[in-house]
């Protein structure tokens, strides 16, 4: 086990013993911790620390730690009731709802297996060459001065001529992660009131956004093709929407890669529609060995594609590093957007991120997550076929962190997720992956977040149980 996760854990011990301490009084030596917790020193330093910055534990040097006096804001009770009336508006577009977004970002507690994060585990981070970059990123002289707003042209070039098209660094604009470059573009795109279609089922993250820009999603329906482009004309033609947003390669939740016969027509559709297709390339590197096809931007002749592409997934959720790609007036839009949301992302992260990439390990980093991903895949498809085979999916995806689950009609996908929580297992109900009401219940089961196959197939056991209480 980390010494972090050490810490969290045992700064959660002390937090719940605080209540036996009267204010100020002293907690046992660090000595004392370490004996009684069989931890290192370092562990002990690091959850004092955390207590610390919650305010709950205050430090005297050559003195000890002490159960913290309470604050000024602590002895008064603050009437709040009067913010109901004032966050309460006529028109509720616009209103912020990241339930579907916060379950899932949310760290587990510990004993909890993570079947619901977005996030490669730790093992299939590229730690060390991330921690290498970081440093020499941090050191190079002018690292520290403002970069330009569109980002490093040198990032931006890698990005353009990863993509191909013939794209280039001037239709490139650096932004804060996948989220960030997903909500400008939201923004940039559609007005208030308007409709903006997107698949169905689809990322959460996307419908979060889209409302919290006042805009309205209205569901395509997807087979394991891809989107249907019959039922994508209509939706065009009933609503009038101007923006379709899309994951054409390993789907967000299903899996699916657009089908050949598809990718140029679905671009003929959108134009014919004078509306954007917001291209979600999220997955980009997080194929399971096969080969992969080009993004959708790279054969638009019309620059109807606004594609996002985002380094988070593959690396660390902390390099929040992405590329948002237009071409034509639009992308003046998104670039005034994005700067009135946030200026423009730091400078060491660009160059930390043009070390990483341009680095020997980086491609020994792809080919070592493409197995590790493609192994775990495999392994929850086992244990699903030994220990829950009704639920068990006929078609693997193969790219992507997950597995899409159809449940029994009539089952109650909430009271499973209940029940697997109960039994130490996280996973995602289906229902806030549909814009509208949900044809059947679904899970949605992540295998990228686990240590590998004996976690896994302790998850599925656990998730088995769960199943069988929750039937």
């Amino acid at each position: 086990m980390s010494n972090d996760s050490s810490a969290r854990n045992l700064a959660k011990v002390l937090r719940d013993e605080l209540n036996h301490y009267s204010r100020g009084e002293k907690l046992p030596s660090n000595r004392a911790l370490v004996n009684r917790f069989g931890v290192s020193p370092v562990t002990v330093s690091r959850a004092l620390a955390v207590l610390t910055a919650e305010g709950l534990v205050v430090t005297r040097p050559g003195a000890g730690a002490y159960r913290a006096e309470p604050t000024a804001l602590e002895r008064r009770t603050i009437d709040t009731s009067w913010q109901q009336v004032a966050l309460t508006a006529d028109d509720q577009r616009g209103v912020v709802d990241a339930s579907g977004l916060s379950t899932n970002l949310a760290v587990p507690p510990p004993g909890v297996i993570s079947f619901n994060g977005g996030f490669v585990h730790r093992s299939l981070q590229p730690e060390r060459p991330l921690a290498t970059a970081l440093a020499a990123a941090a050191r190079r002289p002018g690292a520290w001065e403002r970069p330009p707003l569109e980002g490093l042209t040198a990032l931006r070039t890698w990005f353009a001529r990863e993509l191909g098209g013939g794209l280039t660094a001037a239709e490139v604009l650096i932004s804060g992660g996948g989220q960030a470059a997903l909500t400008t573009a939201l923004r940039a795109l559609a007005p208030p009131g308007s409709a903006v279609l997107v698949e169905s089922p689809t990322y959460p993250g996307a419908l979060a956004a889209a409302r919290a820009a006042g805009l309205r999603p209205v569901p395509v329906p997807v087979d394991e093709d891809g989107v249907r482009l019959d039922l994508l004309r209509d939706v065009f033609a009933a609503t009038g929407a101007k923006v379709f947003y899309a994951q054409p390669l390993f789907q967000n939740p299903t899996g699916a890669v657009l089908a050949p016969d598809r990718r140029r027509e679905i671009i003929e559709v959108v134009h014919a529609a004078g509306a954007f297709l917001l291209e979600d390339d999220w997955a980009r590197h997080l194929g399971h060995g096969g080969p992969v096809p080009p993004p959708l931007v790279a054969d638009d002749p019309y620059g109807a594609v606004v594609h996002v592409g985002s380094l988070t997934k593959v690396t660390s959720p902390n390099l929040r590093i992405a590329a948002l790609v237009a071409r034509g007036p639009v992308r003046e839009r998104l670039r005034a957007t994005q700067v009135v949301d946030s200026f423009f992302v730091p400078r060491p992260l660009q160059e930390a991120t043009l070390d990483l990439v341009g680095a020997p390990a980086w491609p020994r980093h792809l080919r070592a997550l493409a197995a590790g991903l493609r192994e775990r895949r495999d392994a929850m498809a086992a244990a699903l076929h030994r220990d829950i085979p009704d639920l068990a999916p006929a078609r693997l995806p193969v790219g992507g962190h997950y597995l899409w689950l159809r449940l029994p009609e009539g089952t109650d996908e909430t009271t499973v997720v209940s029940a697997a929580w109960r039994a130490g297992v996280a996973v995602s109900a289906g229902r806030a992956y549909f814009a509208a009401e949900a044809p059947a219940p679904y899970l949605r089961l992540a295998f990228a977040d686990t240590a590998g196959a004996e976690e896994i197939g302790e998850g599925v056991h656990r998730l088995a149980t769960a199943y069988a209480e929750a039937g």
